[in-house]
């Protein structure tokens, strides 16, 4: 099962499992849920264009239009506590304005250096063609998606990323604009409802070059 609450990082790193059996009985709040969002939310992005959007299917009629796009990963579906969907943004760069505005008047940064950070991004992410800014969405995405997994552990929940799903289908079956959202990962959470197990990670000094 898996622990209470805690901000230890070595539990949290450590504890982390990929489970696929949960509680069925346990349900997650929206406030917490958001909650959890906006921490992972701290994850880097680039120029902080935050791409990451989220689908949370917790319903009996979402979990039936999920159920038929996410290949082996059912019994997730079935008793987690919900199914978080990670999209990426093709048009993120519409919020450039708002977020350097406000970082601007909270004083994080000069306003002339917002502005003149503006006057570069935008532009600049206009004129990526599709596969550059696949590229960039689904990386940043994807750091928000693993900074989620620990947030999630250090709220005493579990998860599961799950890649194996109808990417070209699952926009448009939840009503979405598919060519603007582009589906990244899911990620089941919920509590454990057995341990999971561990796994082999190959040593680092077999995968690093030094130079």
């Amino acid at each position: 099962m898996t622990n209470l609450t805690t901000n230890d990082f070595t539990d949290i790193l450590e504890g982390r499992r990929s489970i696929r059996q949960y509680d069925p009985k346990v349900s997650i709040s929206r406030e917490e849920m958001l909650e959890m969002l906006n921490e992972a939310a701290k994850a880097p992005s680039s120029v902080n264009m935050q791409p990451w959007r989220f689908l949370i299917v917790q319903s009996e009629e979402g979990r039936a239009t999920l159920k038929p796009l996410i290949r082996f990963n059912k019994r997730q579906n079935k008793s987690s506590s919900a199914m978080i969907v990670v999209f990426g943004d093709m048009r993120c760069y519409e919020y450039a304005d708002r977020i350097y505005t406000e970082s601007a008047e909270k004083g994080i940064m000069p306003k002339l250096m917002a502005k003149t950070q503006l006057s570069v991004i935008v532009p600049t992410y206009r004129k990526y063609d599709r596969a550059k800014m696949n590229d960039v969405v689904k990386i940043d995405s994807s750091l928000f998606a693993m900074q989620f997994m620990l947030v999630a552990r250090s709220h005493g929940y579990d998860t599961n990323p799950i890649g194996g799903f109808e990417e070209d289908r699952i926009a448009e079956a939840f009503g979405l604009d598919a060519e603007r959202y582009i589906p990244v990962l899911i990620m089941s959470i919920g509590k454990a409802d057995s341990e999971g197990h561990t796994s082999f990670r190959l040593p680092a000094e077999e995968l690093t070059w030094w130079r």
